[in-house]
């Protein structure tokens, strides 16, 4: 399972859940949590601004973000859930999670995963960015991106509900 929040909620559900694996995407500004039980190994911790253009004095996520990201969910065990976070819980998480779907549901059509992902997540507005070199990493052709550019923006909200995708 997958669990996807904002920052303000990552603790609680950690425990709740009991998730072994967290992955923290947040701003330079924002220092990082640790998170009880969740050892240093087992917490990918990325730091860029969501944004989803180069932008003087602000940091994008960057094609090495998207590799360690890969690779975290490549490594991921899989036996107990995996929590994944953001300042708000919207964007840079929901893009994050989506490239989760694609790479453990390899066969599945990825418009119908970016679906799924707003069918469970009414907010969501997935990073572009983040997506757009997840799917050059991942060999997608750009199928994730046109996927996501399909489902749109997300409702309104400042803060994004904890919600669960299934694997």
């Amino acid at each position: 399972m997958i669990i996807v929040c904002p920052l303000n909620k990552a603790e609680a559900l950690v425990q709740q859940h009991d998730a072994s694996h967290v992955i923290s995407l947040l701003g330079p500004d924002t220092p990082h949590r640790r998170f009880g039980g969740v050892t240093p190994d087992r917490h990918l911790r990325l730091t860029f601004h969501d944004i989803v253009q180069s932008s003087d004095g602000l940091q994008p996520a960057s094609a090495t973000d998207a590799q360690r990201l890969v690779g975290f969910i490549a490594d991921w065990p899989r036996e107990k859930p995996l929590l994944i976070h953001c300042w708000a819980g919207i964007s840079r998480s929901t893009a994050a999670a989506y490239t989760a779907l694609c790479m453990l549901r390899p066969a599945a059509d990825e418009e119908e995963l970016a679906w799924e992902l707003r069918e469970s997540a009414p907010s969501a507005t997935p990073n572009r960015l983040i997506v757009s070199l997840a799917d050059q990493r991942l060999g997608r052709n750009g199928r994730m991106q046109r996927a996501v550019e399909q489902i749109g923006r997300g409702a309104d909200a400042f803060e994004g509900t904890p919600f669960t995708l299934k694997i």
